[in-house]
């Protein structure tokens, strides 16, 4: 039987073994417990070292020599990788640290390895309540130009002052196709961003926005200038349910790495210097950043893999109607505009993301007065806002 596996009653009877047994007692008892004698003086030992107690615990199974394991010194380089890319505010996962081992020329460990190894150390943070990935019902497009996403988010300058950066992808290969810092999150600007991506890279089939006034209006009844202008170009405008960012979350995925980049840098103090710091970004997230939606491919590798879809055929505009045969019954191309009396008064229900529709506009009260009844007041040229109860809101 093997040291280790002697069970702890017969270690006790060996540890206890009385120093005047009979001539021939040790052979018997290795005998009966199949064990050999090699053993028996080996638990004895470890008894008078350790005590009887402490001779009833088996022995560590560890081997003398692990040529399999992975060197310290490259767990230690890993370590110092996965630092550097914290401080630069890159991604430093397992796969990340892996990725820029590899574009070292060095020969890493497995993710695993890595993982296990930053636990050991406590580098990482364990994330027991994290979805795993095998959860996720993950959707992609073919190729590339089948599909491009465009989303904007806020950003501040070094004095405060609010910017809104639209950032443009490609579905497929999640290629940063043209990124824009503008004052405000408008359709110029996304006219702007787009068209851009569009002299770049080609046309899309498609265009995946949220349903902003900036970006995709339709639901809300008209369309907008990016709308006019994909349409000109034979590309399809979508959009997402209402309230559901994840069908944008391509995009929204890439504004978290944007923005960890960007705060691990001090503030830009100008828009121009702002665009500067995203094209910078822009260069190592298309060229040199893997991407684990990839399989480890930088968004450039991925674009160069497959053929980029062909462009769309834009379809033919009808001619304009003459002014000659214009009539009072011609179908008009929106809603006649909606006259309001120049004073009055209403009581309104505020909407779920904190809106009021007064006027035929929508006007902005607190997310957090959800639900609740408003009062609002207006003349030709104030419009003010009183709780139930005659709380002053806005004016």
């Amino acid at each position: 039987m093997d040291f280790n596996h002697v069970p702890a009653d017969v270690r006790w009877a060996i540890a206890n073994w009385p120093e005047d047994a009979e001539r021939g007692a040790v052979t018997l008892f290795c005998e009966r417990h199949e064990i050999s004698r090699a053993v028996f003086y080996k638990i004895r030992r470890q008894a008078r070292e350790l005590g009887p107690v402490g001779a009833c615990e088996p022995g560590s199974r560890r081997p003398h020599h692990s040529p399999s394991r992975t060197d310290e010194r490259v767990i230690e380089h890993a370590l110092a990788v996965r630092s550097w890319l914290v401080e630069q505010g890159l991604d430093a996962g397992p796969l990340s640290v892996r990725a820029r081992m590899l574009r070292q020329g060095l020969n890493p460990p497995s993710r695993a390895t890595l993982a296990r190894a930053f636990a050991a150390a406590g580098a990482s943070k364990p994330e027991p309540r994290k979805r795993p990935r095998a959860a996720n019902r993950r959707f992609v497009y073919p190729a590339p130009n089948c599909c491009w996403q465009i989303d904007a988010f806020a950003w501040s300058l070094a004095d405060g002052t609010s910017i809104a950066i639209h950032q443009v992808i490609d579905d497929h290969s999640r290629m940063a196709l043209g990124s824009l810092a503008a004052g405000g999150e408008t359709a110029k600007a996304a006219v702007q961003v787009v068209s851009t991506a569009v002299r770049r890279w080609g046309v899309p089939q498609r265009l995946l926005s949220d349903n902003g006034l900036a970006f995709n209006p339709t639901r809300r009844g008209f369309t907008g200038k990016l709308v006019d202008y994909l349409t000109g170009l034979g590309v399809k405008p979508i959009t997402g349910k209402p309230d559901r960012p994840t069908t944008q979350g391509k995009n929204e995925r890439f504004h978290q790495t944007l923005q960890k980049w960007l705060n691990a840098r001090p503030p830009a103090k100008t828009i121009t210097a702002l665009q500067a710091l995203i094209d910078e970004f822009d260069q190592y997230y298309n060229h040199e950043r893997a991407h684990q939606g990839l399989d480890g491919l930088t968004p450039a590798e991925a674009w160069a893999a497959t053929a980029p879809a062909p462009e769309p055929a834009a379809e033919p505009r009808m001619p304009p109607i003459p002014s000659s045969a214009s009539t009072p019954t011609s179908i008009r191309s929106r809603a006649a505009l909606a006259l309001h009396p120049a004073e009055g008064d209403a009581t309104l229900k505020v909407k779920q993301n904190g809106q009021i529709k007064v006027l035929s506009c929508l006007l902005y009260v607190a997310t957090s007065r959800a639900g609740q009844q408003v009062h609002v007041i207006w003349n030709q040229s104030t419009v003010e806002i009183f709780t139930h109860d005659g709380e002053h809101l806005i004016a």
